[in-house]
């Protein structure tokens, strides 16, 4: 049994579609990522597949319980940290830590075990005196992810968890994860960051509402047709405006300080050429693998 079934899925609000007809399957122990941007419909889904959000129609399973019939009976088996999670910053770690455990009726004989496991991977232990509020944004994530999962749920809901947190927290916090669905926890998490999604099992890339792919982070970016070029030029948004239309290349891109081209029949000589013929001097060309940034770039314009 999948631990999560999502059949044609919707929810409008008013003439809104935030989500639109999503269909994917959650396999127990998998590290699944929900991608986009901003308005992509990432939160609406969570709020949909945690219970708190009835769907305008469709459904999913958790579990096997219907989010659209049972959405109650779908919340002992689940943890959902929403991006805004629910700290108590006048309490201290240890109090808010507490406070959950009393939420979820941990049983007191359970919770000292529990309490050392979550200061093990968290690294909150020697600042369980420290107030919420005193938390950098690292520490903040941490704790309440730690919160969350004060209970041991089954399956983990994170809407974005890293937004906003600096790099080595970011960093710290996939370890977490990782450890995690080494364990058996199954966790979906939505993020806009699409170098954190290669580190997911499967991701499903969202725009509008939909998916507009499915499948494990290699996969995808092995789908992406043509070769890519790195174009290094200090002049890269005139060399993007140069190299667009051009026959042979599918599309050029910024990436930071680079223009990425994806060719189509083109070459890289040809894409010298046209530089050269505007006068846009070339520090560095050469070829690369394509991360999941280009193909959702790509799957954007092109569909």
């Amino acid at each position: 049994m999948s631990a999560v079934s999502v059949q044609a899925l919707s929810r409008r609000f008013g003439d809104v579609v935030a989500v639109d007809g999503l269909r994917f399957d959650v396999s127990e122990g998998e590290l699944f990522g929900i991608v986009g941007p901003d308005g992509a419909g990432k939160t609406t889904t969570l709020r949909m597949l945690a219970g708190v959000l009835r769907p305008t129609s469709g459904d999913a399973q958790v579990f096997g319980t219907s989010v659209a019939t049972d959405p109650e009976g779908v919340k002992p088996a689940i943890a959902y940290m929403a991006q805004r999670f629910g700290l108590y910053e006048d309490l201290t770690v240890r109090e808010n830590i507490d406070f959950y455990a009393d939420l979820f009726q941990v049983p007191r004989a359970e919770r000292a075990v529990r309490l050392e496991r979550l200061y093990h991977f968290s690294n909150l232990g020697p600042f369980e005196d420290r107030l919420a509020g005193k938390l950098s944004g690292g520490m903040k994530q941490k704790l309440a992810l730690s919160c969350s999962l004060v209970h041991t749920p089954r399956l983990l809901l994170l809407d974005e968890p890293t937004f906003g947190v600096d790099p080595i927290s970011r960093r710290d916090l996939w370890l977490i994860l990782h450890e995690m669905v080494a364990e058996g926890v199954t966790i979906v998490v939505s993020t806009s960051y699409l170098d954190e999604a290669e580190r997911c099992d499967r991701v499903a890339l969202l725009l509008d509402g939909r998916v507009m792919a499915l499948d494990s982070p290699a996969a995808l970016q092995a789908s992406l047709k043509g070769e890519l070029l790195v174009v290094r030029t200090p002049d890269a948004r005139r060399a993007r405006e140069r190299l667009r239309g051009l026959a042979g290349v599918r599309r050029a891109a910024l990436f930071g300080e680079t223009v990425h081209v994806l060719l189509e029949g083109g070459s890289e000589d040809d894409v010298r050429a046209a530089l050269d013929s505007a006068g846009i001097e070339v520090s560095g060309m050469e070829r690369t693998e394509p991360s999941l940034e280009d193909l959702f770039i790509d799957l954007a314009n092109h569909g």
